[in-house]
């Protein structure tokens, strides 16, 4: 996990391993889209397809990993005297052609985005030929306002494995894409308890 600071805010980026893309990817393929699981209500997305991990699944398969990734973080970030890490929620995001994210912010004190599918040339512009910047399916973290020496969003293209953290109130945006295919990913929030 390394630490970074794109402007104000420190956000970190690490890499996930191929057991917990997974076994993220195989529970995500068994599990079908119901009541009970849609995660897509409560949040801002216009993606129809958001599943809720449940809490016990994430305990027992995925919270070690994450676990050990926001503790280098903090670390990095020089945060320490951490009493208990809790993983509030997780949930999967299958992102389908012109789904979108707008900008948001998330519950916690920390949260996480991790890359488990990514669609074969997702930043393709077929309507826009020559783009610089090429944001079809990236993320864009947005903090203040852009000034002299001073950048206010730092656009990331995901690549599978990909796992970013950052604090709860940093604003950001997924953006839609052109072609059919799925961009899948997960993203969760953490509350921290430190010790007194």
């Amino acid at each position: 996990m390394k630490t970074f600071r794109a402007f104000g805010p420190t956000m970190g980026r690490g890499k996930l391993s191929s057991r917990f893309i997974n076994i993220i990817n195989s529970q995500v393929e068994k599990t079908s889209l119901s009541k009970k699981n849609d995660y897509s209500s409560k949040l801002a997305s216009q993606i129809k397809n958001e599943i809720k991990l449940s809490n016990s699944f994430v305990k027992k398969e995925l919270s070690k990993e994450l676990i050990r990734n926001i503790k280098n973080y903090l670390k990095e970030s020089k945060i320490d005297k951490i009493k208990e890490i809790k993983i509030i929620n997780l949930w999967v995001v299958k992102q389908l052609r012109n789904e979108y994210n707008p900008i948001h912010y998330h519950d916690g004190q920390l949260s996480g985005v991790g890359y488990l599918k990514i669609p074969k040339n997702m930043n393709q512009n077929k309507m826009i030929k020559n783009k610089k910047i090429k944001t079809n399916g990236t993320i864009d973290f947005i903090n203040g306002q852009r000034s002299f020496l001073s950048k206010s969003i730092y656009n990331l293209n995901p690549k599978v494995g990909d796992l970013v953290l950052f604090p709860n109130y940093l604003m950001h945006t997924a953006y839609p894409f052109n072609i059919d295919d799925e961009r899948r990913s997960f993203s969760f929030n953490v509350k921290i308890l430190f010790k007194k």
